[in-house]
């Protein structure tokens, strides 16, 4: 029988988490054993322990925000590097302990942590990547280095889109599996409203590299403004100072704008919205926000390339644009909020995409994969860590 732990290195209810939390239910609910295990606590770790998961807390000390991307200094990717091996043999335990057959490592900082547990434990050790692995985001040095540990240190790769495995390593052991959305009853909502009544809303933490600095620049470029903007997203890693200039930019522009801070289900949000804007100025590795807009009934804007290019087909679900580019943003507002009837047309096809991205889907794949990887023996999981090892 197959037994998982998750791993993850951060406890912040961010999108990978979330996707975990997501993923993890929807495992549980064919039948797996499912554990999860946190660096440190924080709101997912609880969040799941009042699901009633097997949840354990690593470290009461380690702060995920001492070994960032950003942060190249040797001095502190080696520290961060030993920091995560201690947890890591601590991790060994737990995976004994949970009866785990098999470790999914949910971050490139969780993939090291694993790296010394799976071999504690002797029992497989499979990458779940959240994140595309390359200069953009990880910075020309680090990014190489990360794939290479991803093929050496892992068993097998489970990616969230196509986009996102493309940036790895091929190997033979791989799969694709949509973070999805769990089924429910679809909740009435507002019909669209006319131009001048229009609704925005844009959800995700609020980062740089979400752009919400050039949405709020493109919908004051608007023919016609929208008559309100919920900006529903918090702050986490230290990028307060993004979420007031934020502030200071949507005064300046005089545009109506609610900051909602972080909210656990943004779903309420969406309904109020016509339009969810969606609009990373890097590629985004998959954009569970696109398919949750969609499922709410808004008429979606999406930037490509990466993730949304497999969710959306522009100009029959929703629209795409380049990611950065104000002008097109704008030009891609004025379409829908001029146009009721395509934003109706387009909502409704959204609804019918939404679908394709049930949770349980991914879920079943999921399972099988894990079983494909097996719990190999003792001697199995040697020989494996041999070869990896060379």
């Amino acid at each position: 029988m197959t037994k998982i732990l998750f791993i993850t290195h951060t406890a912040a209810p961010s999108g990978a988490e979330i996707a975990t939390a997501r993923l993890a239910r929807a495992l549980r609910d064919l039948g797996v054993y499912v554990a999860v295990a946190y660096a440190q606590d924080g709101a997912m770790a609880q969040r799941m322990r009042a699901d009633g998961f097997d949840t354990w807390i690593l470290s009461h000390t380690f702060d995920s925000r001492t070994m960032t991307i950003a942060d190249h200094s040797p001095t502190r990717l080696l520290a961060g590097t030993v920091g995560l091996a201690r947890i890591g043999w601590a991790l060994g335990d737990v995976a004994t302990e949970s009866g785990a057959t098999v470790m999914i490592a949910e971050s490139s900082k969780a993939l090291l942590m694993g790296a010394v547990a799976a071999r504690r434990a002797k029992i497989p050790l499979v990458w779940h990547v959240h994140d595309r692995v390359s200069p953009e985001y990880f910075g020309h040095v680090l990014a190489p280095i990360v794939r290479i540990l991803g093929r050496l240190l892992s068993c097998g790769y489970i990616a969230n889109s196509r986009s996102t495995m493309s940036s790895l390593l091929p190997r033979r052991r791989a799969l694709v599996a949509y973070p999805g959305v769990e089924s429910a009853p679809i909740a009435a909502r507002a019909e669209q409203r006319d131009p001048a009544e229009t609704i925005v809303t844009v959800v995700g933490r609020l980062t740089a590299w979400k752009g919400q600095d050039v949405f709020l620049h493109a919908a004051a470029n608007t023919t016609v403004r929208p008559s309100h903007i919920y900006l529903v997203g918090g702050t986490f890693f230290g990028e307060e100072s993004y979420h007031k200039h934020l502030e200071q930019l949507s005064d300046e522009l005089g545009l109506p704008v609610t900051f909602t801070g972080h909210v656990d289900d943004p779903e309420e949000y969406m309904r109020r919205a016509d339009i969810l804007v969606h609009c990373s100025v890097l590629a985004e590795p998959f954009g569970q926000v696109v398919v949750e807009g969609m499922r709410a009934g808004c008429a979606v804007i999406a930037s490509r390339p990466g993730g949304p290019t497999e969710i959306i087909e522009s100009g029959v679900n929703g629209l795409l644009v380049e990611g950065g580019d104000r002008r097109a943003l704008t030009a891609a507002l004025d379409t829908l909020i001029g146009d009721r009837e395509l934003r109706c047309r387009l909502a409704a096809a959204g609804i019918r995409r939404a679908v394709c991205f049930d949770i349980a889907e991914s879920a079943r794949a999921v399972a099988h994969f894990l079983r494909a990887v097996g719990a190999p023996s003792d001697t199995e999981v040697s020989a494996a860590w041999s070869r990896n090892a060379g």
